[in-house]
């Protein structure tokens, strides 16, 4: 069987032959008979065009067996990829058709199965063999630039020719390169790139000209004109194409548009707008002051625009300073020292403005700085005294007398005008008003004495003032230090108190005192210790100066008793060294105390040997704790009495009148609570059953009627009450008169309205009260309130 392809070119492709079914017999040239299988199929690529528009399904080619005699008995089968839906084969006569318009970017080939089979039988008749189909590209495609728009930046002055920085010989040519490059575009082409010129591209250049260019090949973009400025234009836009077919008549094309930027360089050196500036300072001003600003330009950008100042000469170098303000680049003039006007009116200094970063690569081009002329005036002011010293320290003896001198102070006005000084103290730094100061001399003197040992050192500040100006004024501190003399006389150093055994031996050292003296030095230290002139030969102690400032107070005598003498008191006196010396007399205690054999103190109160023996601590002890014990059952006894509460009036049921008590003084309002058990209210618990009135004495005890129940403890004391007076309306045994009870709590929402069983009771009430009729004409008020009823019943009858 053949494969024939429809295009006269695919029969210049190889093809194979494959074994039919059917083979042939013949013989050799010695009589042999041979074999020889006949061929089946011959195969060739077939090639469908793509993109292809025409009426009819193109014609991909035919396949033919050899068995096949046309008589329509084979039948031919295609399968694989697109078999059916793209390719579809005449069974009979083996014709391919494409079906579909075909595109080669989506699929650039099929592989394809064909066989033979009998059209009865279904048997196949040649073995199935595979074929390609491939899809021939057209340039259907246009190139594309995938990752633009491009955006790129490039040094501004960039070269445009860069050669070789060796120098060439006589027979070597100068390498030259066409600009610096600034980026590579890339465009695609889907088309296929080994058919044809479908896909080989060619870069121009459409917008641009004639500030850069790109190469055709590779599509990289270099500058084309020298010396461009980035201050006289930053940013260029060009449009690259990308044209397939080589570039020729035909072919299609893309664009892309590439946004380049200059980079600052620092191609510019600063620039002072002006050659000569004119400021002024008052000579009132302080060091640190601004004089003025000067800025030179530098349009560069960045580290390349960075300007810094200095001063090169001029005669205020030392008087005044240039810093660089680096926010606003400007050279800041300062102050450097005080100024004055009567001395010299006007300075003038030369100002540099430099670059702080230099690019080599400029610097033909000129030095990158400039200069400018700075001239200052100095103004004239109404300055403020002038003291002769920036500060004064006087000296004073102490408790020398009010008035004395202690300095002077000296102020002068340095204008021109000389005006006259005042002198005052700032009254804040003398509080004490130690000193005063003459308005017009500036002579301190003192008010008062003075001592040392209460304030040694006292500042003041002195104010100097023009007479015609308060306004300017100007002030000093002035150290007054007090002079010693020798006022105080020495003292114990502490409060001491010495103890002496009773077994002491003579000689034995009991204590070391020292001194203190609140003169300075000179005046106090070295002391000299003694025993008072009274005491000179005292039996008992004897005194040691030590001649370093202090002294041992020594036992004389042995044999001390506490029960004779239990303290002494011995005076000693301390001499100071001063001009002239003073003295004073201390008084040191000595205890006598009991000790061991070892010297430890063991007591040092007399009481011990004066009182007889008595008990041990044991034993006191003991009776401490029954008499505490006592008191707490004697605590305990008085409070359960007061917690014990009896009636206040029980009446007898034989003769009521007999409890009638008759007494003029009021009752004791809230603070009375005898007339009610309060720790009942109080305590809820207490209502878990009956408690009759104490106030009445009943008869009998009826027990609760139905439905009244105990509160439980959670009822608040308004329930509670509301029970108690609902027993007290149903009580027979209850009494005829009023009981005010006072209640330590009110429930919630309580009004505090009257408990009154008055207002309680029943109008259906069965109690008789006709008895208060005999009780006298004392109770006849009551009788006519409790028995008015009956009566006015029997009346009206």
């Amino acid at each position: 069987m053949v494969l024939c392809s429809h295009a006269s070119s695919n029969l210049k492709h190889g093809h194979r032959r494959w074994p039919s079914l059917h083979g042939h017999h013949e013989k050799g040239k010695e009589g042999q008979v041979l074999h020889r299988s006949k061929r089946g199929w011959v195969w060739n690529q077939f090639f469908v065009i793509e993109e292809y528009t025409g009426p009819d399904p193109v014609l991909v080619g035919r396949l033919h067996s050899d068995v096949d005699s046309g008589d329509g008995k084979i039948r031919y089968i295609l399968s694989g990829e697109g078999a059916g839906s793209i390719f579809v084969i005449d069974d009979k006569t083996g014709n391919i058709h494409a079906k579909k318009t075909l595109d080669r970017e989506e699929r650039a080939q099929y592989t394809l199965m064909a066989q033979a089979v009998d059209r009865e039988t279904n048997k196949p008749l040649e073995p199935p063999s595979e074929f390609i189909v491939k899809v021939q590209d057209i340039n259907d495609n246009p190139p594309e630039f995938l990752h633009g728009p491009y955006h790129a930046m490039v040094p501004e002055m960039s070269n445009v020719v860069i050669t070789d920085e060796t120098k060439p010989s006589k027979t070597q040519q100068l390498k030259v390169y066409p600009g610096t490059s600034v980026m590579q575009v890339t465009a695609s082409d889907a088309d296929d790139p080994t058919y044809g010129n479908s896909a080989k591209l060619v870069y121009s250049i459409l917008e641009g000209q004639p500030y850069f260019s790109v190469e055709p090949q590779t599509g990289i973009i270099r500058t084309a004109l020298p010396n461009m400025d980035r201050e006289a234009k930053e940013e260029y836009n060009v449009v690259i194409q990308a044209k397939d077919m080589g570039g020729h008549m035909g072919g299609l094309s893309g664009t892309t548009k590439v946004t380049i930027k200059l980079t600052d360089v620092n191609d510019n050196p600063p620039k002072f707008p002006q050659s000569v500036y004119t400021m002024s300072i008052s000579e009132a001003s302080v060091p640190g002051e601004v004089v003025g600003r000067i800025k030179a330009k530098d349009p560069d950008l960045g580290e390349n625009g960075l300007v810094s100042y200095r001063v090169l000469e001029g005669d205020g170098v030392e008087i005044f300073e240039v810093t660089t303000d680096s926010q606003t680049q400007e050279g800041v003039i300062k102050l450097r020292k005080h100024v004055d006007f009567e001395t010299k009116k006007a300075y003038s200094l030369k100002v540099e403005a430099y670059n702080a970063y230099i690019d080599k690569r400029f610097d033909s081009w000129g030095p990158f700085r400039d200069t400018a002329t700075v001239k200052i005036a100095i103004e004239d002011a109404d300055e403020p005294p002038v003291f002769s010293s920036p500060r004064y320290s006087l000296e004073v003896q102490e408790n020398a007398p009010a008035g004395t001198v202690v300095g002077r102070v000296h102020a002068k006005d340095t204008d021109a005008s000389n005006n006259p000084i005042k002198y005052t103290i700032n009254q804040h730094t003398n509080l004490d008003r130690f000193f005063n100061i003459h308005p017009d001399e500036g002579i301190i003197k003192t008010t008062k004495p003075l001592d040392r040992e209460a304030m040694a050192w006292h500042n003041i500040t002195i104010i100097a003032e023009e007479n015609q100006n308060t306004h300017q004024k100007a002030s000093v501190h002035v150290s007054i230090k007090v002079l010693d003399v020798n006022d105080n006389a020495p003292e114990f150093a502490e409060q001491y108190e010495a103890f002496v055994c009773e077994n002491s031996q003579p000689g034995k050292l009991i204590i070391i005192i020292s001194a203190v003296d609140k003169d300075e030095t000179a005046n106090g230290p070295r002391f000299i210790f003694g025993l008072a002139q009274e005491v000179l030969n005292n039996p008992n102690f004897t005194l040691r100066d030590n001649r370093d400032n202090t002294a041992g107070i020594y036992v004389r005598r042995g044999g001390f008793s506490r029960q004779k003498d239990d303290i002494f008191y011995l005076p000693i006196e301390i001499n100071d060294n001063g001009i002239p010396p003073l003295s004073s007399t201390n008084t040191l205690t000595v205890r006598v105390c009991g000790c061991d054999s070892d010297g430890t103190l063991q007591s040092c109160n007399a009481e011990p040997y004066v009182l007889p023996a008595g008990l041990s601590t044991g034993a006191l002890i003991a009776i401490l704790a029954c008499i505490v014990i006592l008191l707490v059952i004697v605590v305990l006894f008085v409070a359960l009495r007061r917690q014990k509460k009896e009636p206040l009036i029980v009446f007898e049921e034989e003769d009521i009148r007999e409890n009638i008590i008759t007494y003029d003084d009021e009752g004791g309002g809230e603070e009375d609570t005898e007339a009610f058990d309060i720790a009942t209210l109080q305590n809820p618990d207490g209502a878990n059953g009956f408690l009759p009135r104490k106030d009445i004495k009943p008869e009998m005890q009826y027990p609760l009627r139905p439905g009244l129940r105990p509160v439980p403890n959670s009822v608040d004391v308004d329930d509670f009450i509301k029970t108690r007076i609902s027993e007290a309306d149903n009580d027979p045994t209850a009494p005829p008169y009023d009981s005010i009870q006072i209640y330590g709590y009110e429930g919630r929402g309580s009004v505090a309205g009257s408990l009154s069983s008055l207002e309680s009771t029943t109008t259906d009430s069965d109690l008789d009260y006709d008895y208060l009729q005999n009780w006298g004409p004392r109770f006849k008020k009551l009788a006519d309130l409790y028995g008015s009823k009956d009566t006015a019943d029997n009346e009206d009858s």
